[in-house]
């Protein structure tokens, strides 16, 4: 199967813009440049934006994949594609990008209702339940998109796992700074039968303890098996006083974009079932 390699600079300067282009070569079978994983979590992202429409509340995601859809927003919403668009960004960083961009944006004081969330994330199981907040942002990106009315998230397939936690990764949990010490060591008790180890986020520049935009903490759980019955996991660990949130968000997602390396395959919630469509980057090549 030819796959394609996308192309996705356009220039402003032009009348008429055209949609970014897939470029395929029919007579190879596999790309003849190949795709990185920024490649990837662009063509998720740029997937994901065909579904904002003029007029809608946005939530802004944070995270390197997240950052391709805010910028391929505000390239529409310049080449007047997209109008009346409002931005409640999930983090400091999202909301520069978005300032520096020209996105009008907003909060959820004024729009508590969002219309659609666009976001990445570090770990999607087979029913779309996510690990997030490795950049540190989870609990404003979880306020934003529980809100939302669709929350699209997008990832490359190396985030695609069998189990929460599958990736030997961070599952963080934010923490008010007072004794944090002892509100590590009652988490990692609480899975202990997981084989639960924990840690301090700390900033690799300065040592110190990673601060969220919240002023908060961060303590980073990592486990040998699975958690089990995950709606009972996030109850113990919000039951604990000195939690704020943690980075498991369940049952929030609506729709999975994936981006590998022979095309895209997108998972969207109808009832209690999974719809799954899956796009060659050859049926993709007249953009997206």
């Amino acid at each position: 199967m030819a796959v394609a390699y996308p192309h996705f600079l356009v220039s402003e300067n032009q009348a008429t813009v055209e949609q970014p282009t897939l470029m395929v070569s029919p007579a190879v079978a596999c790309p003849s440049v190949p795709l990185t994983q920024d490649d990837l979590k662009k063509i998720a992202a740029y997937k994901a934006v065909e579904n904002v429409k003029s007029g809608m509340g946005v939530g802004l995601g944070t995270g390197s994949t997240a950052k391709h859809a805010v910028d391929r927003i505000a390239q529409l919403m310049r080449q007047g594609k997209l109008k009346h668009i409002i931005g409640i960004p999930t983090s400091r960083k999202t909301h520069e990008q978005a300032v520096s961009l020209g996105i009008p944006l907003s909060d959820l004081d004024s729009h508590p209702f969002v219309d659609l969330a666009i976001d990445g994330a570090d770990e999607v199981d087979p029913g779309l339940n996510l690990v997030k907040g490795r950049g540190g942002s989870l609990l404003r990106e979880k306020m934003v998109e529980s809100a939302s009315k669709k929350f699209i998230v997008i990832v490359d397939e190396s985030k695609l796992v069998k189990y929460v936690g599958g990736s030997g990764l961070a599952m963080p949990v934010e923490v008010i700074p007072f004794c944090w010490n002892h509100s590590l060591k009652r988490l990692v008790s609480l899975f202990a039968d997981a084989g639960c180890v924990g840690e301090l986020r700390k900033c690799v520049e300065t040592g110190k303890a990673f601060v969220t935009d919240n002023g908060n903490y961060i303590i980073d759980l990592y486990f040998e098996k699975e958690l089990g019955d995950l709606n009972k996991a996030s109850d113990l660990i919000l039951r604990l006083p000195g939690i704020v949130e943690h980075g498991m968000f369940l049952g929030l997602a609506t729709s999975l974009i994936v981006a590998g390396v022979e095309g895209i395959t997108v998972k969207t919630k109808t009832g209690n079932e999974l719809e799954v469509d899956s796009f060659c980057y050859t049926d993709l090549r007249n953009g997206f």
